[in-house]
C-alpha cells in the first residue's frame, strides 16, 4: 500500500499558537487556569489538557479566580467582558484570522453596515463574530437563506474561516448579480484554502482517503465532504482505532488529510497502522520480515548494531586494527542507553511513538533486564580495553542513569536540577556518548592519548549522530512540547533547526573528504562522506513529503550507521 499525506494536514497556526499558549499557561499565569468552552475542536487534545489540570468553563460564574484562555474560535466581546468583570484573568487565545474577521465586522457595525455571516449558526467562530455585528448581523448557511433576507442600504458579506470555498463562491456571484453595492471580503482562512484544494488534488492521485480530525471540527468535516464529492471512498476518522471500519483491503494507494486541530501525533498513528496493514494481511517471508524489523526497531538492537558499524569504520579512519572489545563497547553501550531512555520516557512515547510505548509498557521487566545486563558487560568489556576505557565508560554510565535524577535539592532555587531538565541536554549527550565509545574509546586505547585525528574522528561520529537524533526530535515536537520537554527543536523552531542540520552534515562531509586528503585519517574518509550525504538526502525528502514519518523512516536512518560498516568492509576488502 503507498500511502501520501497532504502538506497542509495538522495544525494551522491559529490552533498551534493556541494550543502553545494553553500548554505555557500554567506557572505562567494565576491559577486555576480554565478555556472559555473547548480550546479547539479535538477530543485528544481536550483530554490532555484535562489531565495537565486545564479544564473548560462552560458558562460564566458572578465571582471566579484564576486564568481564562479564549478559545481560538473567538468570542463576542460582551463575553470577554463578563470575564474580566467576575474576576478572572483573560488570556486571549482567539486565532488572529478570526481576529481580522471580528475587526471588520466591528468597524463596519459602527459604520451603520448590516452583517451577512456565510457559516454554521451554532459554530463558536460564528457565534462569537455576531456578537461584533450587533442588531444587524444575520447568519446564512444556504443559498435559500440568503434569498430571504431583507435587502439592506449598506451592508458587509463575510465567511466563517473554515467555510467552504466553493459555497462562498457562489455567495459572491449572488452578492455581484443582485446587491452590488455590497462590500464581500474573502475572509475564509488561506490554511482552509489549501487544505481544500489539497485534498481535491490527493484524490486524482490515490484510490481512497482517510480525514483525520474531530468529529465536531467544521473544518474536518467540511473537507471529508469535499473529498467525498471527488467520487473517491472517503473515511473521516478520529484515532487510528476506526480504520478498522474503513474498507481498504484492494486499495493501492491511501491519501492522508487532516483538520486544522488535528495534532502531528495522530495522523503519525494513523500512517503508522496503514503502513502495517500490507504485512499484516500477508503471509510467509514478507510478514516475517516485517515483524522482524519492527522488533528491531523496538527492542533497539538494531541501533546498536548501528552503533557497532560507526566504531568499526571510526577505527579504520584511525587506522587501527580491528578489535573486537572496542565494537562490543559501543554496541553494549548504545543498547543499554537507548533500552533506558524509552523505559523512562514512556509518557512523550504515548505520542509520539504509542506502538513503542506499548511494547515497554508490556515488556517492561525483559527489557530492563537487557539494559542492566548491556550496560554491565560494556562496561566489562572496557576493562579488557584498559583503566581509562574502563573508568570513563563506568562515569558516562553512572552519567546516564543519574540523567532523570534530582540532583539538586529544591531549596536551592535552580531551575535545572536534573541533567534533563537542561533545554537539548538529550540530543547533545547522545551524540556525545556515540562519539565517545566509537572514537575516542578505541583512539585512547590504541594511541595511549588522544590524538587531532582521533578528536576530527570524534566530531565526525558526533555530528553524524547528532543529525540522526536532532532529526527524530523533530518528527516528535509536538508530543515533546506537550510533555514540557525543551528539545532542540522546540528551542530553534523546525525551519532553523532543519537549516542547522543540513549545514552541519554538509559540513560533515567537507570534513571526512578534507582530513582524508591531507593524511590525517586514512583514505576511508573519501567514501564515507556518503553517509552524511544518505542523512541529507533522507532529509529533504521528508520535507518535500517524499518521506513519511513511519516504520520505514525510522528504518532508513538508523541504517546509515549499517552503511558506514558496509562501506568500511569493501573499503577493507579492495585496499
Amino acid at each position: 500500500m503507498k500511502i501520501e499525506i497532504a502538506k497542509t494536514a495538522g495544525f494551522c497556526m491559529g490552533v498551534r499558537r493556541a494550543v502553545e499558549m494553553a500548554l505555557d499557561a500554567p506557572g505562567k499565569h494565576a491559577e486555576p487556569i480554565y478555556t472559555y468552552g473547548p480550546l479547539i475542536h479535538n477530543p485528544q487534545v481536550l483530554s490532555l489538557f484535562e489531565e495537565k489540570g486545564i479544564t473548560v468553563l462552560k458558562e460564566i460564574p458572578e465571582q471566579g479566580t484564576g486564568t481564562v484562555l479564549v478559545r481560538a474560535h473567538g468570542v463576542p466581546p460582551e463575553d470577554k467582558q463578563r470575564l474580566k468583570d467576575a474576576g478572572f484573568q483573560v488570556v486571549d487565545a482567539t486565532c488572529p484570522r478570526v481576529i481580522r474577521v471580528q475587526t471588520i465586522i466591528r468597524v463596519h457595525a459602527r459604520k451603520g453596515f448590516a452583517t451577512i455571516i456565510i457559516g454554521d449558526r451554532d459554530h463558536p467562530e460564528v457565534v462569537g463574530l455576531v456578537g461584533y455585528a450587533g442588531p444587524w448581523g444575520s447568519v446564512v448557511s444556504t443559498m435559500a437563506e440568503l434569498d430571504v433576507l431583507p435587502a439592506f442600504d449598506q451592508a458587509i458579506i463575510v465567511a466563517q474561516t473554515t467555510q467552504n470555498i466553493r459555497f462562498y463562491d457562489q455567495v459572491k456571484a449572488w452578492a455581484g448579480e443582485k446587491f452590488p453595492h455590497y462590500k464581500t471580503f474573502d475572509t475564509i482562512c488561506d490554511s482552509t484554502e489549501k487544505r481544500q484544494a489539497e485534498v481535491k488534488q490527493l484524490a486524482e492521485r490515490v484510490d481512497a482517503i482517510i480525514v483525520v480530525g474531530g468529529k465536531e471540527s467544521g473544518n474536518t468535516r467540511r473537507l471529508a465532504e469535499i473529498a467525498a464529492e471527488t467520487g473517491k471512498p472517503a473515511f473521516h476518522v478520529e484515532t487510528e482505532e476506526e480504520l478498522n471500519a474503513c474498507c481498504l483491503d484492494s486499495v493501492g494507494q491511501v491519501g492522508i488529510s487532516a483538520g486544522a486541530s488535528t495534532p502531528n501525533w495522530i495522523i503519525k498513528r494513523v500512517y503508522r497502522e496503514l503502513e502495517k496493514l500490507p504485512a499484516r494481511k500477508r503471509t510467509g517471508a514478507v510478514k516475517t520480515l516485517y515483524g522482524a524489523i519492527e522488533t528491531l526497531l523496538l527492542t533497539n538492537i538494531y541501533v546498536a548494531v548501528g552503533a557497532g558499524c560507526l566504531c568499526f569504520a571510526c577505527t579504520r579512519l584511525l587506522g587501527m586494527t580491528p578489535a573486537v572489545a572496542p565494537v562490543a563497547v559501543a554496541m553494549l553501550y548504545v543498547l543499554s542507553m537507548h533500552l533506558l531512555n524509552h523505559l523512562t520516557g514512556t509518557a512523550e512515547d504515548e505520542y509520539n511513538d504509542p506502538e513503542r510505548a506499548r511494547f515497554y509498557e508490556g515488556h517492561r521487566l525483559l527489557l530492563s533486564v537487557m539494559a542492566i545486563a548491556a550496560g554491565g558487560l560494556g562496561i566489562l568489556s572496557a576493562s579488557a580495553m584498559g583503566a581509562a576505557a574502563f573508568a570513563i565508560l563506568l562515569v558516562m554510565s553512572l552519567l546516564g542513569l543519574s540523567y532523570n535524577l534530582y540532583l539538586i535539592p529544591s531549596s536551592f532555587g535552580f531551575k535545572f536540577r536534573r541533567i534533563k531538565d537542561i533545554p537539548g541536554s538529550k540530543t547533545f549527550l547522545i551524540a556525545a556518548a556515540w562519539g565517545v565509545v566509537a572514537a575516542l574509546l578505541p583512539g585512547i586505547t590504541v594511541k595511549g592519548a588522544l590524538t587531532p585525528a582521533t578528536w576530527v574522528v570524534f566530531v565526525w561520529a558526533t555530528v553524524l549522530v547528532f543529525s540522526r537524533t536532532a532529526f527524530f526530535d523533530l518528527l516528535d515536537i509536538q508530543g515533546d512540547r506537550i510533555m514540557g520537554k525543551e528539545t532542540l527543536p522546540i528551542l530553534l523552531g523546525d525551519r532553523k533547526t532543519f537549516g542547522l542540520l543540513k549545514g552541519m552534515l554538509v559540513g560533515c562531509m567537507v570534513l571526512s573528504a578534507a582530513v582524508a586528503a591531507v593524511g590525517l585519517v586514512s583514505g576511508l574518509g573519501f567514501f564515507l562522506t556518503l553517509c552524511p550525504a544518505a542523512m541529507l538526502i533522507l532529509i529533504k525528502g521528508y520535507k518535500k513529503g517524499r518521506m513519511l514519518p513511519g516504520m520505514r523512516l525510522e528504518f532508513l536512518v538508523e541504517s546509515l550507521f549499517l552503511l558506514s560498516g558496509i562501506i568500511t568492509l569493501l573499503w577493507v576488502a579492495v585496499k
